[in-house]
């Protein structure tokens, strides 16, 4: 590739200008979490009606950032950028004075088209403006702005909500989103317009339907009703039209997105790998939340800042782990990196109790993201790194598409490992409430006599017992489940060693 750092005064000036875009976009996607109950109560609606604020810019960001690598090629990243964190900011400021559940839904698809394209085109950018020598810098700190908003953004979005106005947590992005504008104008380096060529209208709509049909399904998560005939229906529908969709990229003599890069094993194994981290990462950035407010008893922004901590080791490891990459290549950073994450999963795993203190949790939470701050961006950069520079663009789009995919499916994976193991261990548990069992009888006795005190029936007290004690055996299946399922993405950091062994990456 071209070293084109010398046609850009400043690099790391440019990478301010990245930062604050990417930054905005990724904490709009983990911030607006913590809103919905407000939501539903200023615009008078219900969690079903107010989930699609979520909902429609997952949906959004799906469908647009195919087509960042074509825009890419007829008017330059720097054009791209700036108008796409324009957009975001518009959509920002509008979704800050929505009057309804359907105008904040309709603000929000808007925000995801700028914030879509901003994450795929920034990398292309960063990878124009340094030289591979540098690369893996400058993405370490690329990736404290990728890596460290969603963990922010649950205790930012907490505060806001608690302390101040929440419609801030849209209008906040007014004046970054302004001084970003006006400083890529400055700052980024033009391309010259090239003329348009033929648009792949095929690859374009198979895609758009195939990911938004993907993504409606598997952004609901827990909620999936496999009975409603719908949801089967957007599978099929979505996996035909993505079938149709690599067969017309690898026949089209202009694709949307070159499928070719694919050939390159190690931008291949990369993709494997980073998709396998992404589910999971789930561990950490889901399920730990889950249980903290569900189980625990945190508020919104106490979990946060339970989780802040492990935000800042990953933020500052990231350009550290960069500067090793630079130095000795992939594997012998990624890897150790790998099995530091893979024994403080599994540590974390046995910390999932009732009885582990918060200070415990936030200790293993650290040494996970040193794992994670160590080995995540270097996967990425060992499998951008053999990607020639006219090819950039369209591979960048792809990472992109691969990642915004792999977190839904995530979501949903993790989402079922829980729900099917909470049935389990509650009728397994369940099974040991008996007249054999000494110690549910004693539990029983104890709480039918502390009703009793309290004026009830014996009668009552004992139903009232019964049921109390199918709630704590509730409890504790829960708890048991998610303590799995973190025990699940430990084995997944384990399969990402070995994956990494096979990598063909050098310094």
């Amino acid at each position: 590739m071209k070293d084109n750092s010398n046609e850009q005064a400043n690099p790391w000036l440019a990478m301010i200008v990245i930062i604050v875009g990417t930054f905005m976009s990724v904490l709009s996607s983990s911030i607006i979490n913590v809103a919905l109950t407000k939501m539903m109560s200023v615009f008078g609606v219900g969690l079903d009606d107010v989930k699609w604020v979520m909902t429609a810019y997952t949906l959004a960001l799906g469908a647009i950032i195919p087509l960042t690598g074509y825009l890419q090629d007829i008017f330059g990243a720097k054009k791209v950028y700036i108008v796409a964190l324009a957009i975001f900011t518009i959509g920002s400021a509008l979704c800050g004075f929505a009057w309804s559940n359907s105008s904040m839904i309709a603000f929000r698809v808007f925000q995801a088209i700028g914030g879509g394209m901003m994450q795929p085109v920034g990398m292309s950018i960063i990878y124009s403006v340094f030289p591979r020598k540098k690369i893996g810098l400058a993405l370490g700190v690329y990736g404290i702005a990728a890596m460290a908003a969603p963990a922010i953004g649950p205790t930012l979005g907490g505060l806001i909500i608690e302390k101040m106005d929440w419609r801030l947590i849209f209008t906040v992005n007014i004046p970054i989103g302004i001084i970003g504008v006006v400083l890529g104008m400055i700052i980024l380096k033009g391309q010259p317009m090239k003329p348009f060529k033929a648009f792949d209208i095929v690859g374009f709509l198979s895609s758009t339907v195939g990911l938004v049909s993907l993504l409606y399904v598997l952004g609901k998560g827990s909620s999936i009703d496999w009975g409603d005939m719908i949801n089967p229906i957007l599978i099929a529908l979505g996996s035909l039209s993505l079938i149709l969709f690599v067969v017309n990229e690898l026949t089209h003599p202009d694709p949307l997105l070159d499928l070719r890069v694919l050939k390159l094993f190690d931008f291949s194994m990369s993709l494997v790998i980073i998709t396998v981290l992404t589910i999971g990462l789930m561990g950490g950035s889901y399920v730990l939340p889950l249980f903290l407010q569900n189980v625990r008893g945190y508020t919104a922004m106490q979990a946060g800042l339970i989780m802040f901590p492990s935000a800042l080791v990953m933020g500052a490891l990231m350009p550290l782990s960069g500067t090793l990459y630079d130095k000795f290549g992939a594997k012998p950073v990624v890897i150790p990196g790998l099995i530091i994450l893979a024994l403080a999963t599994f540590k974390l795993s046995t910390a999932i109790s009732m009885n582990s203190s918060k200070e415990s949790i936030i200790f293993i939470n650290c040494i996970r993201s040193i794992g994670l701050g160590i080995a995540m961006m270097p996967i990425s950069t060992a499998g951008m790194n053999v990607v020639k520079g006219e090819m950039i663009p369209r591979a960048s789009a792809l990472n992109s598409t691969i990642r915004q995919v792999a977190s839904s499916l995530a979501v949903t994976i993790m989402t079922v490992i829980i729900q099917s193991k909470t049935s389990y261990n509650y009728s397994k548990l369940a099974e040991q409430i008996n007249i054999y069992n000494k110690t549910a009888v004693g539990t029983i006795n104890s709480l039918t006599k502390s009703y009793m005190y309290e004026g009830f029936s014996q009668e009552t007290s004992k139903v009232m017992a019964l049921s109390q004690l199918a709630k704590i055996i509730q409890g504790q299946a829960s708890v048991d489940a998610m303590a799995y399922s973190i025990s699940v993405t430990g084995a997944i950091a384990v399969i990402a060693i070995f994956l990494t062994l096979f990598m063909r990456t050098r310094r």
